[in-house]
C-alpha cells in the first residue's frame, strides 16, 4: 500500500445497513411543497420497510480483489467518483477514460489517473480534507456493477503514472484508493432503465412536448 499519512478504517457495508447516522438534521424544505408528506426519520422504521438483507447480500462484501473484480474493472471505462469535504457536502465527479483505466496496484490498492477537465477539482479539494471515497463503475452494455469504497490520497508522481499514459499524454495527478469495501451491485436498476437498450436512446434525446 502507499506510503503515507495513516488512514482510519471506515464502517464495514454489515455495520452500515445495521446503524444508521441519525444525528445529522435533515435539510428543511419550504412548507407548501412539504405540506402532507411523511417524512423517515429512524433506522427502525426504515428496517421494517426495507425487510432484513438476505446473508448472500452482506458477504458478497470484500476487501481484496477477487479475479472476477480485476476482469470487470480491466473492462471498465466508466465510473462515478463521490467525494465529502469536511462539513460532509457531497459531490460526484463521472471519470471516463479508456478501458482499463484503473491501475490496480494490488490486492487493495486503486489508482486513477486524473485528466484534464473544468480545473475546478472539486473532488481532489475534498480528499484533501476527507479521505472518504466511494466509485461506482459501469461497463458499456454490460449488466455488472462496481461498487468501492475506501480511502484516498492524491500522487503527482509515481512509477506507474507511465501506464496511465494515453496518447502520450501522462497525467500530472492520481487518485490512490485503498479498497475497505468491493462488491457487485444488484443489475436491477440498469435493467429497468433501459440504459443499454439502444430502443431507449432515440426516446430519451426527444424533447418533450
Amino acid at each position: 500500500m502507499p506510503a503515507g499519512r495513516s488512514l482510519s478504517a471506515s464502517p464495514s457495508y454489515g455495520e452500515t445497513l445495521l446503524h444508521a447516522h441519525t444525528d445529522a438534521a435533515a435539510p428543511a424544505g419550504p412548507a407548501s411543497v412539504l405540506a402532507g408528506t411523511t417524512e423517515l426519520r429512524s433506522a427502525e422504521e426504515l428496517r421494517d420497510i426495507l425487510g432484513t438483507p438476505h446473508p448472500i447480500v452482506i458477504d458478497k462484501v470484500h476487501d481484496r480483489l477477487t479475479e472476477q473484480d480485476r476482469g470487470l474493472l480491466a473492462r471498465s471505462s466508466f465510473c462515478a467518483l463521490s467525494t465529502a469535504d469536511a462539513e460532509g457536502n457531497c459531490d460526484v465527479s463521472p471519470r471516463g477514460d479508456v478501458p482499463g483505466f484503473t491501475q490496480i496496484l494490488d490486492a487493495g490498492t486503486l489508482a486513477l489517473p486524473d485528466r484534464p477537465g473544468n480545473r475546478r477539482g472539486d473532488s481532489l479539494h475534498n480528499i484533501l480534507v476527507n479521505p472518504h471515497v466511494g466509485l461506482l463503475y459501469l461497463i458499456p452494455g454490460a449488466r455488472e456493477v462496481i461498487r468501492v469504497n475506501g480511502r484516498a490520497r492524491i500522487l503527482t508522481d509515481a512509477p506507474f503514472f507511465d501506464a496511465m499514459t494515453v496518447k502520450g499524454k501522462r497525467p500530472d495527478i492520481a487518485v490512490v484508493v485503498e479498497i475497505d469495501e468491493i462488491y457487485l451491485h444488484c443489475p436491477q436498476s440498469l435493467h429497468r432503465s433501459g440504459i443499454w437498450a439502444p430502443e431507449t436512446w432515440e426516446t430519451a434525446a426527444k424533447p418533450a412536448g
